[in-house]
């Protein structure tokens, strides 16, 4: 899927396009047990609770592709047979009306996921989207459809107990506390199926949503989908900067990972501007020759290319999972220097003395917590 198929779904859950008809699940406690079972229909409900139902769901389509939402990708033996295509299969086909099914779903769940000491609501919902036909200059004819997407969207949603808070009661014209009881979070994981890949489903995908990229709830994904779990963000993240030090030892040097840092971030600019709906993506032969253009020897590169095929095989990696592009951090021993990401450049690390120091121009003034500091500092003599 991309950013614009996305998009396209995610204005769906709205009272007035929604064709979401009633929302199912459970509320389960932190001993696993289920308290309650949720079936309840959209139209009957006050269209405040509605809308606030099918932001919960749209929650699960939020955040960026390759980070927050990750493919899950089935294999043709398990879309052919297996219980968890099944399943999801059955789940979608049933317009979730199958209770068996939905109770055998949740148990799943229940079983595998890992939500801590928290009690936590399974959500669920079918909708049917007449997918309007999109001529060349890209506008949308919804009486020239000719093919109806039909989907399921589950949500894990924590349940917190809310605070106490001092409410107003007219008829005792006082101030009293009041509690606001268990109250529903934004959702910490959940799902699509099947895949809306060009504009159609895809039954060899799912969409799985993550709030935090480096916890993706691996034993969810596996209970639910059987699929190896993919690297989280966090986890690329760790897997690419320890290529990159190994492979490149003593050459990976303040300039290189500048040069990388900026590159990179100018990538994603880039990329933001042109709104192209496909998530962006770079190779490691891509970060090859970046590398090549800091300096970096070719054994060196070629050896953390190898690193790079060994940690991620051929997939391409999304840059925002390997760099912060909003931060540039330099971190010591005795200091932790941030400095905008715009000019990281201005950082130098020299040798003074025998001793390596960071040196960033002060041309514009230096603050100490807030406070102004005046005179010139000392001319430094180098050897």
């Amino acid at each position: 899927m991309n950013q614009k198929e996305l998009g396209e779904l995610r204005r769906r859950f709205r009272p007035e396009r929604s064709a979401v008809s009633r929302v199912y699940g459970c509320y389960v406690n932190s001993a696993r047990e289920i308290i309650s079972d949720l079936d309840e229909s959209l139209g009957t409900m006050p269209q405040e609770e509605a809308e606030k139902y099918l932001g919960l769901l749209k929650k699960a389509l939020s955040g960026t592709l390759g980070r927050n939402l990750i493919d899950i990708v089935f294999t043709t033996q398990q879309v052919m047979d297996s219980p968890e295509h099944q399943i999801l299969t059955g789940l979608r086909d049933s317009a979730l009306k199958d209770g068996a099914l939905r109770r055998t779903f949740y148990q799943k769940v229940i079983d595998a996921l890992d939500m801590g000491d928290r009690n936590y609501l399974i959500l669920l919902a079918y909708d049917a989207y007449d997918v309007p036909y999109r001529s060349r200059d890209g506008g949308d004819q919804a009486d020239a459809s000719d093919q109806v997407f039909s989907y399921v969207v589950c949500c894990v949603c924590p349940v917190k107990e809310g605070k106490p808070e001092l409410g107003y009661f007219p008829g005792e014209n006082e101030f009293h506390s009041c509690s606001a009881g268990q109250v529903v979070s934004p959702p910490e994981l959940g799902f699509l199926f099947p895949a809306f890949d060009d504009r159609a489903a895809n039954l060899y995908n799912a969409l799985f949503y993550a709030r935090k990229p480096e916890e993706l709830h691996q034993e969810f994904i596996d209970a639910v989908f059987h699929t190896e779990p993919p690297m989280s963000a966090a986890e690329q993240k760790e897997a690419f900067q320890t290529a990159l030090t190994e492979a490149l030892g003593d050459a990976c040097g303040m300039e290189v990972v500048q040069g990388l840092h900026e590159q990179l971030r100018d990538r994603m600019e880039r990329h933001k501007e042109s709104k192209d709906p496909e998530p962006l993506a770079i190779t490691a032969k891509e970060i090859g020759g970046i590398l090549l253009d800091c300096g970096v020897e070719e054994d060196k590169v070629a050896a953390f290319q190898e690193k790079c095929g060994r940690e991620f095989g051929a997939a391409a990696l999304n840059p925002a999972n390997l760099i912060d592009s909003k931060r540039f951090q330099v971190k010591t021993a005795e200091a932790d220097v941030q400095v905008d990401p715009e000019h990281s450049y201005l950082v130098e690390m020299r040798v003074i003395d025998g001793r390596k120091y960071l040196l960033i121009p002060a041309d514009g003034g230096v603050e100490i917590n807030g406070l102004p500091l005046g005179g010139a500092a000392a001319p430094v003599r180098e050897p």
